[in-house]
């Protein structure tokens, strides 16, 4: 099968890490037959420092022209004096807007392997295996006005949180899509306490829920869900919520399994085409020094198979490769709690490579990226 993937290397480590996806897509497309053509595009601080415009017309055309989207990082200090039109987070966010990218997932799951890892007790990691489905193109971060006003020595500030129903309804029932597809439940997370928006959200995953009626679902204040988070992530299956809420929690979620450097997300479009990331930054501390941890990347390459390439076998693969690789003891520095001893970004990618299989080329393709 050949498919077209627009390469967005970004910013920081999302140069290293995409390249540690691309090094694992190529050994898929070996291993299985296929023929995957990776073009690359800039945005963020490079597309900035090439062209001064975070989202070049030419990467939105790119995008367009292909079966899929994957991207690495943006952002940087480099950048952070530059007025707002001008900053690397503007093209992602115009990249979001601009594709309809709505619906932001990030799987969840906790590895045995990892259980040291984290900063949560070894029985709380027990069986987590949750979905975060956040809303991506709307709420506070898009919202109109959000500006500074006032007078000298008294200045006010205001940003809009602004949504339709039509955005809450898409958003929610792709959250219940998931959740029937996995067995599960469906929990809604709101500030329906305090938040106008929050209520019409209530109302609309109540709407939701009558039409799937073999989907539990249940509402939680955004407060108490990030307690639950951390004291009884087993608990949830398919979370929902609105932007800044999806952010947040998102986030915090990655601690469960002991780094961001973990966790893989897809953003879904209702026209099809969509696009994976891992859920880390840019990193810029880091960048370049061959220490990124490459394993978000490259399960977010996973997640590409699966969704958009419908090649299930080939993500199946990667994910236990990624298993098998952690159950062998090796980590990166973020994972390696403080010691000494860790494997470089590209070492963990050949290992995972390896565990794909010895029936290709793999020298070829570690030399080709070398």
């Amino acid at each position: 099968m050949k498919k077209k993937i627009a390469m967005l290397p970004g910013d920081g480590i999302g140069v290293e890490v995409a390249e540690a996806a691309a090094i694992v897509l190529k050994a898929i497309e070996q291993q299985f037959g296929h023929a995957f053509e990776m073009e690359i595009g800039l945005i963020g601080g490079s597309a900035i420092d090439d062209s001064g415009n975070p989202l070049p017309e030419e990467t939105l055309k790119l995008c367009r022209e292909s079966d899929a989207i994957f991207l690495g990082a943006v952002g940087g200090p480099k950048w952070d004096s530059n007025p707002v039109g001008l900053r690397p987070e503007t093209g992602l966010l115009g990249l979001r807007k601009t594709l309809n990218l709505f619906a932001n997932i990030r799987p969840v799951k906790t590895y045995s392997s990892l259980a040291a890892c984290s900063p949560l007790k070894h029985e709380v990691l027990q069986n987590v295996d949750m979905v975060i489905v956040r809303e991506l193109t709307g709420g506070l971060y898009f919202g109109k006005p959000s500006e500074r006003g006032g007078r000298p020595g008294e200045e006010d500030v205001v940003d809009t949180l602004y949504y339709k129903r039509s955005d809450m309804q898409r958003l929610i029932k792709a959250a219940f899509d998931l959740a029937s597809v996995r067995g599960g439940h469906v929990t809604s997370v709101d500030k329906a306490n305090v938040l106008e928006s929050s209520r019409m959200w209530r109302e609309v995953a109540e709407e939701t829920a009558d039409i799937f009626k073999d989907i539990p679902l249940n509402h939680m204040l955004v407060d108490h869900a990030a307690m639950r988070i951390i004291s009884s992530p087993s608990s949830f299956d398919v979370l929902v919520t609105e932007n800044m809420f999806g952010d947040i929690l998102s986030d915090e979620a990655a601690m469960v399994t002991g780094s961001l450097g973990m966790l893989p997300s897809a953003s879904f479009s209702e026209q099809g085409l969509h696009m994976y990331e891992p859920v880390h930054g840019s990193a810029p501390d880091i960048a370049g020094e061959n220490l990124a941890n490459p394993i978000g990347a490259i399960l977010s390459a996973a997640m590409m198979l699966r969704h958009s390439f419908s090649m299930e076998e080939e993500a199946a693969a990667i994910e236990n490769a990624v298993e098998q690789v952690l159950k062998s003891g090796v980590r990166t520095r973020d994972l390696a709690g403080g010691g000494e001893t860790y494997l470089t970004t590209s070492e963990m990618t050949k290992e995972i490579v390896n565990a794909l299989g010895d029936d290709f080329a793999i020298h070829q393709i570690m030399e080709a990226y070398a």
